[in-house]
């Protein structure tokens, strides 16, 4: 009746800006962590083709040439859905035989908008896109990048290895989207996150604290994935030579964690660089956590509190009647 899935967190940097070679690189650690055992894979938000770290550290001005050109490349090098790329990620899944987990920058597909999302992809084992979830506020300064997801991929897929659903970094605040997986019998959540942040910071604490509080309250494993980036892994981006000469070696600090159902670390959390971290997941110890707090089961109240998601695609154009 339960499984045991083992499960992979990816902390590798990409291939910063650059599509291709990120994919190759993504196909190689896919492979590496199929043949450790894994059969779930989770790599870091927007790890294809990176996390845009210049978006905090330079003035926000929307005519400022560097952003311009910045966004462009990110833009060029980001992934549409669906794609050749996509379905080459989708053969890496299957080759692999794990259910793949991919932070992207997606590019809007229809119509050449020059609009990107947050987005995360699931592949099963089976070479299947199994669905999109875009994040649904960007951050502060990232809402000069990303625009707005929607509800229409707030799902908890119930696929091989198991129930699994995902949320990007700060959406692990946002309290109706957890309860909207929980309510779906999420088991396994993906949580990935850039780690923008310096371990010792208050904020870099509240990763770890989120990771944790969303599989305590939530009753589920979590797999958190969270970037690592070192400046000497950025290539050249021109106009910032000596902006750049500011910024600290680690850009994205790591902390990547595998969680249990009350909170504790099964493995990790892992700041020592890059690498990749391994847990095997006994689903049969979900039903042991439940049985003293399922907060959309016996410990909720749909009588007082009832949540409704808009599960609709947020078109900016619907065609009328003829």
């Amino acid at each position: 009746m339960f499984k045991t899935v083992r499960a992979a967190a990816v902390q590798d940097s990409p291939v910063f800006l650059d599509l291709e070679g990120s994919l190759e690189k993504a196909a190689g650690l896919v492979q590496e962590a199929a043949s450790a055992g894994a059969t779930l894979v989770v790599f870091p938000e927007t790890w294809l083709p990176g996390y845009p770290v210049w978006a905090n550290r330079l003035v926000l001005n929307r005519d400022h040439p560097q952003l311009k050109q910045l966004f462009s490349r990110l833009y060029a090098n980001a992934i549409a859905v669906p794609s050749p790329e996509t379905e080459k990620l989708a053969a890496v899944a299957k080759e692999a035989g794990v259910y793949l987990v991919l932070g992207v920058n997606e590019r809007e597909a229809r119509f050449g908008r020059g609009t990107l999302y947050n987005s995360i992809l699931f592949f099963g084992p089976d070479g299947s896109l199994r669905g999109v979830h875009r994040k649904l506020m960007p951050t502060f300064h990232e809402r000069t990048v990303w625009g707005w997801g929607d509800g229409s991929g707030l799902l908890v897929d119930d696929a091989e290895p198991g129930r699994i659903g995902g949320l990007i970094c700060w959406e692990h605040w946002m309290p109706l989207a957890r309860y909207a997986l929980y309510a779906q019998g999420e088991q396994v959540h993906a949580a990935l996150w850039p780690s923008l942040f310096a371990r010792e910071s208050l904020h870099g604490e509240m990763v770890q604290t989120a990771s944790r509080f969303y599989a305590h309250e939530g009753r589920t494993f979590v797999v958190a994935a969270c970037g690592y980036l070192e400046k000497s892994s950025l290539p050249p981006l021109a106009g910032l030579e000596e902006e750049m000469e500011k910024w600290p070696q680690v850009l994205l600090c790591g902390g990547s964690a595998i969680l249990g159902p009350y909170g504790e670390y099964l493995a990790g959390p892992a700041f020592e660089g890059e690498g990749t971290i391994y847990a095997d997941l006994d689903l049969g110890r979900l039903v042991e956590a439940r049985h003293s707090l399922d907060v959309t089961g016996h410990y909720a109240r749909p009588d007082v509190f009832r949540l409704i998601v808009n599960r609709r695609r947020q078109d900016p154009m619907e065609e009328g009647p003829a």
